[in-house]
């Protein structure tokens, strides 16, 4: 049943895309989607935290709406054209790859050496040198600062944290210094957001320094 309705849905795209179909859908591009896909991601986290499964169930749709909407677009390519069957092979063969333990016998002691398997693999998969390497720039501040931190420590790059907040840290400490930095920021009139990306791009030219060096 559930490989049925996954291929209803590639049926049901083809014919909103071919013509006769639904001008709208006809007409959407990769770029014209971008902000649906970031959109219905986001009702899907609001479902999460709601725990209102019937929501998780229609929102996790829209996501994978958004899939096989961009695999059909990929399907009318003139110069590299790939569908959905394409998407799905890559994605369990990257699978197979980055999971030893499971499927080669590679022995691990817990989720962590997972963790750290999964990012060598990539990088030897990628040909990564530069723990900068492959870091989506355009996502949000504050995940762009942690992937940047989180990268430099895996590579063993040391990166100067211009002040650093005293104290024992949990989330509700955390939470509430972040809370008073975004209304500091609000009331002089400094978007936290576009300061806290330049941030980032310091934290970026300083890895890349380091590691020319």
């Amino acid at each position: 049943m559930q490989g049925s309705q996954l291929q209803r849905l590639v049926e049901v795209m083809d014919r909103l895309r071919s013509p006769g179909g639904c001008p709208w859908d006809a007409e959407q591009t990769h770029e014209s989607l971008l902000k649906y896909l970031l959109e219905e991601s986001y009702e899907f986290v609001d479902a999460v935290h709601s725990g209102n499964r019937i929501d998780m169930r229609e929102e996790l749709g829209d996501v994978l709406l958004q899939v096989y909407f961009h695999a059909r677009i990929a399907q009318d390519d003139e110069n590299d054209p790939f569908t959905i069957e394409d998407v799905a092979q890559t994605i369990a063969d990257k699978l197979i790859r980055r999971h030893p333990h499971v499927f080669e016998g590679l022995e691990v002691d817990d989720a962590a050496d997972v963790l750290k398997n999964w990012e060598e693999i990539k990088r030897a998969e990628k040909g990564r040198t530069s723990a900068l390497d492959g870091i989506a720039m355009a996502q949000p501040a504050l995940p762009l600062i942690e992937k940047l931190l989180y990268r430099a420590k895996t590579h063993d790059v040391s990166v100067e944290i211009p002040q650093t907040i005293e104290g024992p840290a949990d989330e509700s400490a955390v939470g509430q210094a972040l809370l008073s930095v975004i209304a500091w920021a609000h009331a002089n009139g400094i978007d936290a957001e576009a300061a806290l990306r330049k941030q980032a791009a310091l934290v970026s030219a300083q890895i890349a320094a380091i590691e020319a060096r």
